[in-house]
């Protein structure tokens, strides 16, 4: 399948986009199973509020633990349908799961590729722009990782970095190397994905342009095969 990778860059629909472990549910190393599976607290309940808001909520994950043989995609696939199940008690749900299998060192040889979708780098980003008709500059990505702000930077969008997972770790190392080099810390930070939803619809309530019907979201992509990671040329 050949995607089509464009950006949309005109006053689409803003979009949410979510890194998966330590964001929405709680990091486990190499998550394989749905019996490992346990929600942030708070968590469903802002993804809901995105829901009512009719703001897309787009999960992007990487997850390398394919390429390494410690599950498979059929686990990934079994493990986002119970978080749907998870999310749908408390009256929230995920419009379309993205998900990089890839890795430059993969043991599983069909995943040995240096691929685009890969966060830092911005193909999930990109390729949800197209598919899912939101617009990248409208856009957030909400994570744990240095990976996820980098994404969000490459591809226009705004970054915001949760405490939750990894996070105060990640915030640490940015307040590290900002005394280190006396620069201003410019990261956006906060505690967890509640309040960055926060921060977000109070933030889209001021900006949003008057009288501009947002492309119509593409419910009919669930699920993204990772075919992606084939199909971007290196950079």
């Amino acid at each position: 399948m050949t995607m089509d990778t464009k950006i949309w860059t005109g006053p689409g629909r803003p979009a949410v986009f979510l890194d998966r472990d330590g964001t929405i549910n709680e990091e486990v190393k190499y998550l394989s199973s749905p019996h490992q599976l346990r929600l942030i607290p708070g968590a469903a309940e802002a993804i809901a509020r995105l829901n009512q808001a009719g703001i897309p909520v787009i999960v992007v994950t990487n997850q390398s633990g394919i390429a390494r043989g410690f599950y498979t995609e059929d686990d990934v696939e079994l493990v986002h349908s119970y978080l749907d199940k998870l999310l749908a008690d408390h009256g929230a749900s995920i419009d379309a799961y993205y998900y990089c299998p890839h890795h430059p060192g993969a043991i599983v040889k069909q995943y040995l590729v240096d691929c685009e979708c890969r966060k830092p780098r911005t193909g999930m980003l990109s390729a949800a722009a197209a598919q899912e008709n939101v617009s990248l500059a409208q856009a957030y990505l909400v994570g744990d990782k240095r990976s996820d702000l980098r994404a969000a930077v490459s591809a226009g969008a705004r970054g915001i970095l949760v405490r939750t997972g990894y996070g105060k770790e990640a915030e640490q190392e940015l307040l590290s190397e900002a005394e280190a080099s006396g620069a201003a810390l410019v990261a956006n930070i906060v505690d967890d994905l509640a309040a960055a939803v926060d921060q977000i619809l109070a933030t889209l309530s001021q900006s949003q342009p008057q009288g501009i019907q947002p492309p119509k979201f593409a419910a009919n992509f669930r699920h993204h095969q990772p075919e992606i990671g084939r199909h971007y040329p290196h950079s």
